[in-house]
């Protein structure tokens, strides 16, 4: 949209306002924190509830500082006439406590004296800071021209053409400090909040839907496209956090379950041994003793030579492996000797029977 179309709207609206609506008294002068502190209950809330808002918080708490300790969940319970008291009361917890971290005290005033630029960008980098506060505070704190724009405010914008879907999601209206002058801007300010606050407490008031119809024709039916599509994307929003819901419960439960089948006892496992350790020589040997150990067992008739199945493998070989081991191994000289001594004992224990037994025949009888 042009620059001009934009601001014949904005003065169009300003003289519908000024027909729909009584315009409200001048507010009270305040310290400059407790406009920030007002401003922070003010969004998108009648001024009525947000004037009984303040006046609870300062009637319940002994100063500023006990109601930035507080938690929001205490604070909103006492800001419970407010539309949505947890959302104001999360903004004025914050801004309590990022004004303390940054200027060390809840006084303001001397930020009045400085130059606007500077206090305004102060504020700017506090955390907690929403454009309506922003620009409540440099309005009516700070003397400076910047009118508040709250998200149902920028609704109105919207149905009626003066800012696109792309400003509004910014929350800037451009053009806008330049169509209201800045002698006019407390007033279009207080007067746009009414309607806005009515619309988005009851989508159904006629004196606001009245009043965005002789604006721009059509602003009635765009207001009901846009509560229809607001509706679509919260079922498309809550279906999303479902989902992520129950996955994250499939992913705890399968979690669990992995960590129970570690926890849970499982027998002795076979150790794992590596393609190194299973091609190694060192454990070869041992195979080979335990497959040659019986054999040699099944072969022996005497006891001595089933004590030592190295020196022999048959009766016959015994002294051809026992000196085939001396010259082979020196330090065996002494075992296969006695294994020598051994097999001799045991050939003459044999022959010495052999003989009993001829003499036993040739025997007369």
């Amino acid at each position: 949209m042009s620059a001009t179309n934009r601001s014949k709207l904005i003065t169009k609206l300003h003289t519908a306002l000024k027909k729909s609506y009584s315009i409200p008294p001048a507010s009270p002068s305040r310290p400059l924190l407790e406009h920030a502190l007002y401003a922070c209950l003010l969004e998108d809330c009648p001024s009525e509830l947000a004037d009984e808002g303040l006046a609870k918080l300062e009637q319940d708490y002994f100063d500023w500082n006990e109601v930035r300790v507080t938690t929001v969940t205490e604070l909103s319970d006492v800001l419970s006439s407010l539309p949505d008291p947890g959302k104001a009361a999360l903004r004025l917890k914050t801004n309590l406590q990022s004004i303390f971290e940054e200027f060390y005290s809840f006084d303001l005033d001397h930020l009045k004296k400085e130059n606007l630029g500077k206090a305004v960008a102060k504020f700017e980098k506090l955390p907690g800071m929403t454009p309506f506060v922003l620009s409540y505070i440099i309005q009516h704190g700070l003397g400076g021209h910047s009118i508040p724009i709250d998200y149902s405010a920028m609704v109105v914008m919207l149905v009626t053409g003066i800012a696109s879907q792309t400003e509004a999601s910014d929350g800037r209206v451009p053009g806008l400090e330049r169509a209201v002058p800045k002698s006019k801007g407390i007033e279009f300010a207080n007067l746009l909040h009414q309607p806005a606050v009515a619309l988005l407490m009851d989508p159904s008031d006629k004196t606001a839907r009245a009043m965005l119809e002789s604006v721009a024709k059509g602003s009635a039916a765009n207001l009901d496209e846009w509560l229809v599509s607001k509706k679509a994307a919260k079922k498309r929003v809550a279906k999303r956090k479902a989902e992520e819901r129950e996955t994250a419960k499939q992913e705890a439960e399968a979690a669990a379950i992995a960590e129970a089948e570690v926890k849970a006892p499982t027998g002795k496992k076979k150790p794992v041994r590596s393609a190194a350790k299973a091609t190694s020589t060192t454990n070869k040997p041992k195979a080979a003793k335990k497959s040659a150990a019986p054999k040699a067992t099944a072969k022996t008739d005497s006891p001595v030579e089933a004590e030592a199945p190295k020196a022999s493998k048959t009766k016959k070989s015994t002294k051809k492996s026992a000196s085939k081991k001396t010259a082979d191994a020196p330090a065996k000289k002494k075992k296969a000797a006695t294994d020598t001594a051994d097999t001799g004992t045991s050939k003459t224990a044999t022959g010495k029977k052999a003989a009993n037994r001829k003499l036993t025949k040739r025997k007369p009888r």
